[in-house]
Order: structure tokens, then C-alpha cells, then sequence
């Protein structure tokens, strides 16, 4: 049995801005542990090589979308469908953020974060729940994780006053989505991420990363990529409506 807990080998997966940063490590994960995982980015470059990479390894394959608008959901939707006739795994990761400071912080600052970070989410869940309702059972339910901060929970903004916001909003809707999937078996949580060498962290150096976790370090990829697959396997089929800090004991400060 233990040898199964974790696999999740014969699952379809879609990862949202799969290709680069958090999203990489989570689909790598994904193609390591069995999946056969889908990778979006708003990069048509950038994810056709990550795909090509991880093919070498396991099952991998691009499917590049800018998610900021409903009619390109819809597409990447409709192109998903033309290949699988069900889903077992949604990674909602794409995200974005914006600096600026208080006094003079641009309405389209707020836009385009609220919007990519908390509305393409929900309506890229809601075009994707034929397909998740499809692969769902008692026996296996589907899972959607979705990936917003521990931004979400402490007043450390950096001058990005729309992200904090999104993230707790999408933490909230996380939960709002397993209220009403999981009578369906389908599993919705939420990770919150600390601090892990992105791009959007590329302001800061190892050793200040380290020096704001009590653990010592930043973030990993087999952190979030094993919180990921102990969500979407066997071994995380009694999860619903979780928010998990993932931050080396941030928030315990």
C-alpha cells in the first residue's frame, strides 16, 4: 500500500503557469511522481522548452495561454478537451504581481493582479469542472490546488498593495469552491507558499531569503512540489478547503 500513497501514476494534470518558477518545480514533481501533465504559460516559448525538457523524463506537453482573458480560458479549455476526456488535477499557479509605491500605486496595477490572481481562477475552474467531474469518484477523487501566498495572511506588502488582497481573496474563494465541489469529490485547497527563488523574488539574495524563515532557508522545489503530490495523491483524499502554509515558519514569527 505504502508504495501507492504517493503515486500518481494514470492522472491527467493541468498546471497553470507551469513552465517557470514555483509552477516548474510543481510540474516536474507531477511528471515524476506518474502524471501526465499539461503545462500552461503565457510564454509559447518558454513552454514548449520546459515541455520538451520534461519529456525526457516523463509525460509532458505544452499548451501556451494568456489567462487574463475569459475567450482564452475558453480556448485552452476547448484545446484540453479535444485531448482528454477528463482531468484529475487543476494547479491553479499563474499569477502576477505589481510594485509601486502607496501614494501613487496605478489603477491598472490592481486590474491586472485582481484579475489574473483571483477572476481567471474561478472562471478557469468553473470552464474545467466538466472535465474534473469527469475523472472524479469516491474511490479517487479530482483535486484543484489552488496557489496563493502566505502573503495572504501578513502585512509585508513590498509595495505590491493588489497582491496581498488577491491572495487572500483566493484563499477565501478556495474555500468558498470546496463547500461546494467536495459533495461532488472534488477536492479544492490551497498552499501558501513563503519565500522561494522566483522571479518575482529575484530582489532578494540567498542569504536574506534565509534570514526571514526561522528554518534558515528559502524554499525548495521538493517542498512545494511534495506538498503537491501528497495533495493530489491517495494520500491526500480526505483534504478538502485547506489553507496550508508552506514557509519555513513565517508565520509563526
Amino acid at each position: 500500500m505504502i508504495e501507492n500513497l504517493f503515486s500518481l501514476e494514470g492522472k491527467v494534470a493541468l498546471v497553470t503557469g507551469g513552465a517557470k518558477g514555483i509552477g516548474a518545480m510543481i510540474s516536474q514533481g507531477l511528471v515524476e511522481s506518474g502524471a501526465k501533465v499539461y503545462v500552461s504559460s503565457r510564454s509559447a516559448e518558454a513552454c514548449e522548452n520546459f515541455a520538451q525538457e520534461m519529456s525526457k523524463i516523463g509525460q509532458c506537453a505544452a499548451l501556451p495561454a494568456d489567462l487574463s482573458s475569459l475567450e482564452n480560458i475558453d480556448n485552452l479549455v476547448k484545446e484540453l478537451t479535444q485531448k482528454e476526456s477528463k482531468i484529475d488535477i487543476l494547479i491553479n499557479n499563474a499569477g502576477a504581481t505589481w510594485g509601486h509605491p502607496l501614494g501613487d500605486f496605478p489603477e491598472k496595477g490592481w486590474d491586472k493582479v485582481m484579475n489574473l490572481n483571483v477572476k481567471s481562477i474561478f472562471f478557469l475552474t468553473q470552464a474545467m469542472l466538466p472535465l474534473l467531474r469527469a475523472a472524479a469518484s469516491k474511490e479517487s477523487p479530482s483535486r484543484v490546488v489552488n496557489i496563493s501566498s502566505i502573503m495572504a495572511e501578513m502585512p509585508f506588502v513590498m509595495n505590491s498593495w493588489s497582491y496581498s488582497p488577491s491572495k487572500a481573496a483566493l484563499k477565501q474563494m478556495t474555500r468558498n469552491l470546496a463547500n461546494e465541489l467536495t459533495k461532488e469529490q472534488i477536492l479544492v485547497n490551497c498552499i501558501g507558499p513563503g519565500f522561494f527563488p522566483t522571479k518575482m523574488t529575484a530582489f532578494m539574495d540567498k542569504k536574506q531569503m534565509a534570514g526571514i524563515a526561522p528554518i534558515g532557508r528559502g524554499g525548495q522545489a521538493s517542498d512545494i512540489a511534495g506538498l503537491v503530490i501528497y495533495l493530489c495523491s491517495k494520500a491526500g483524499s480526505f483534504m478538502a478547503g485547506n489553507f496550508i502554509p508552506l514557509d519555513g515558519g513565517i508565520l509563526m514569527k
